[in-house]
């Protein structure tokens, strides 16, 4: 590859065989919004269903199938990418790095995931149809009641957990050995800091998700009985294993959100984040904290009564850090010469909203209470409300303020900032009365409802198709930007904005730092 060394190959092989962080992380940006639509087309299906009680449009069955797609879609194939695409794109450029340090791999990570979620999706097609015992897949709905496609979605977990671990173990070979000269851990942005982190998260969690699909796999073809009664094992071992991973794994999608919106608010509000220190250690409680309370999915289980004291109050400790967070993040804006163009917007409206989620994620922290929230939608509001208003808002707040950096064009601030009202407002619908119905008692993942839940459910629904839809607005906005944005020459796109990544000419060269940055030993926190 020595004659392309100063720009990309052409054609399809320079997509293929890329092993540049900016080619790899465009690419993980791309398919992770492709499957956001996906994932997204099949929660329109069940809102759909839902609009009005009775069965209305599918079979109860493939509404399981729809919900349990739903979530592993949006989980592993957009949430997750897309932060390791933004990882790719913008770790080297914040720690003055030529690239990660360990391209090739960083090339493998990410093309074992679209035939993985091609098989997937395909399982739609298979006798018995796709995985149905929701995201959280317990057994022995998994395993002894599952279909014949679960087999399928054991390899694709696995393949899936590889690329992640992959992805992780490059993050931290990037972030601890190719730091440019002077740039100490404490003079990175938080976006790397974050990112970090998680990395950790990952390569911890991940082996533990592999173990337990490999016991399911035993469980259904070799017959063991790890999670069978039956056979002497115990279904809540499942849990046990399965949360261990699943709730570190929503501080996984998390976190990066949290640097993401470190960047942002201090950029447009021009003045250094405040209690940078803080910031970071309270990223690192809570990531310790997210492996000691795995168990408060599983209140109702009949665990022993010290055993839901535990992990209540352990639950409740992560609201502390969390808390010293926002509290940052709201006195970086205060005072501050603030501007609300559309990342600030977006941030905003993160915090906000996370905040609730944050609020109600306390509520079901409460053991006594859980038991009337437990496997109702309240417990889909408060999911959605850090999950999409927290992942998916501040990734979006992401893509416009780095896109102009990336693509050296200015995207249509009227239309961003459309978007951004009508995501606000179609999220907040579908969301916000799922509280309510999830109070009075309905039931989650049930593809039918009784009588008094019909208005909420409808409002819910409107909300759903309108914050759905908007995300075309979102798509047409990005292309017309790349395609035919107004240039932008100016390396710091935005005059409040901090860190290395704005110290390099706009568009983003092909190849940056190939000799290291200077850093200033006074250099302020970004």
């Amino acid at each position: 590859m020595g004659d392309h060394h100063h720009g990309p190959a052409k054609g399809l092989s320079r997509w293929l065989f890329t092993t540049n962080h900016k080619d790899i992380g465009t690419m993980y940006l791309w398919f992770s919004f492709a499957m956001f639509i996906l994932g997204g087309t099949f929660a329109m299906i069940i809102r759909a269903e839902l609009f009005q009680p009775g069965l209305q449009l599918v079979e109860p069955a493939f509404f399981n199938q729809m919900t349990t797609l739903h979530g592993l879609v949006m989980v592993f194939g957009a949430i997750m990418p897309s932060f390791v695409g933004l990882a790719n794109w913008l770790i080297p450029m914040m720690i003055g790095a030529p690239d990660m340090a360990l391209p090739r791999m960083n090339n493998w990570s990410f093309w074992i995931l679209p035939p993985t979620f091609l098989l997937l999706a395909s399982t739609l097609f298979m006798e018995g149809g796709a995985p149905a015992a929701g995201w959280t897949f317990y057994a022995p709905l998994s395993t002894t009641y599952a279909g014949p496609s679960v087999t399928f979605f054991i390899f694709c977990i696995h393949v899936l957990g590889l690329s992640s671990i992959m992805g992780s173990i490059n993050i931290i070979a990037t972030v601890m050995n190719m730091r440019a000269p002077g740039m100490t851990y404490m003079k990175m942005p938080l976006f790397v800091w974050t990112w970090l982190i998680t990395a950790f998260l990952l390569v911890a969690v991940m082996p533990v998700l592999a173990g337990c699909v490999t016991m399911m796999l035993m469980d259904v073809h070799f017959g063991t009985s790890f999670f069978s009664a039956a056979g002497g094992g115990d279904p809540v071992l499942f849990q046990h294993v399965f949360w261990f991973f699943g709730h570190p794994e929503v501080y996984i999608i998390i976190l990066p959100a949290f640097g993401v919106i470190s960047q942002i608010i201090p950029a447009f509000s021009r003045k250094p984040l405040f209690g940078y220190d803080s910031m970071v250690y309270a990223t690192a409680s809570i990531a310790f904290l997210s492996f000691i309370v795995w168990a408060h999915h599983m209140y109702t289980v009949g665990m022993p009564v010290a055993g839901e004291l535990f992990f209540m109050y352990a639950t409740m400790l992560i609201a502390v850090p969390t808390g010293v967070k926002v509290f940052n993040w709201v006195t970086t804006m205060w005072r501050g010469s603030l501007s609300f163009e559309t990342p600030m917007l977006f941030s905003i409206g993160f915090l906000v909203l996370f905040t609730i989620g944050g609020f109600t994620g306390l509520m079901l922290s409460i053991a006594p209470a859980d038991f009337q929230y437990h496997d109702t939608y309240f417990v889909v509001a408060h999911f959605h409300y850090v999950m999409v208003a927290g992942a998916v808002f501040s990734m979006s707040a992401a893509i416009y303020f780095w896109l102009p950096k990336w693509c050296g064009r200015m995207y249509n601030e009227t239309m961003g900032k459309t978007h951004f009202w009508i995501s606000f407002i179609g999220f907040n619908l579908a969301f916000f009365p799922q509280h309510f119905v999830g109070l009075a008692g309905m039931p989650r993942r049930i593809p039918d409802y009784a009588l008094q839940f019909t208005d909420f459910n409808m409002l819910s629904s409107i909300g759903a198709f309108i914050y759905g839809l908007s995300q075309i607005l979102f798509l047409y906005n990005v292309i017309a930007t790349i395609v035919a944005g107004k240039p932008v020459s100016d390396p710091k796109v935005w005059d409040g904005a901090e860190g290395l990544e704005w110290t390099v000419a706009t568009p983003a060269p092909y190849h940056t730092f190939e000799t290291p940055p200077k850093i200033d030993p006074a250099h302020a926190h970004s």
